[in-house]
């Protein structure tokens, strides 16, 4: 019986040790945050994500593991969200955003949906007419343009909308597809 108690319960002093751990971690950490760049959770981009959960996942072994000291906690949060900072200005090399962040989709254009840009996004037309009917849209026919953006929205320009189109009649690089024309057709 007394196993079972102390497999639930533990000692007092390594609880103490936890909570100690935990409430300073907790503090470190939103410390840390609070000189990050600002972004709500609609704005994150992947690897925004990926520096969320990492920096979660960190908090909360450290918080518990009896081998890991705050300050290791700490350097491990503190290089994490270094890398995150680099990550987020390499995002201003041209070169370097194709490579970190994921290419718009142009998913219907003029009318026509895309069902192959919808498959390789691992949309359906369910999906699609879901969002279209958020947008005040009954249908894809009004739609100028729907583009999947990088961070994951899907935005909608109504064929009323004013698209500023080149001479020869092609979209912007902003609303160029991420493949080759044949693909959409």
């Amino acid at each position: 019986m007394d196993r079972i108690v102390h497999v639930l319960f533990g000692d007092f002093p390594t609880v103490l040790d936890a909570v100690i751990k935990t409430s300073a971690l907790f503090v470190t950490a939103a410390l840390l945050f609070r000189f990050t760049e600002r972004r709500t959770l609609a704005e994150f981009a992947p690897f925004d994500w990926i520096a969320a959960v990492a920096a979660g996942a960190i908090v909360g072994r450290a918080a518990t593991a009896s081998d890991t000291s705050w300050l290791a906690a700490t350097a491990a949060l503190l290089c994490l969200l270094a890398t995150h900072a680099v990550l987020a200005r390499l995002r201003f090399v041209p070169l370097l955003q194709r490579l970190i962040d994921p290419p718009l989709h142009v998913l219907i254009r003029d009318g026509q949906v895309d069902r192959r840009a919808l498959r390789r996004c691992g949309l359906t037309v369910t999906d699609l007419d879901a969002v279209l009917r958020q947008h005040g849209h009954p249908d894809a026919a009004r739609v100028h343009l729907a583009i999947l953006e990088a961070k994951g929205a899907i935005s909608v320009l109504g064929a009323e909308t004013s698209c500023p189109a080149r001479v020869d009649g092609s979209l912007p690089a902003a609303a160029q597809p991420d493949s080759s024309p044949q693909e959409h057709q």
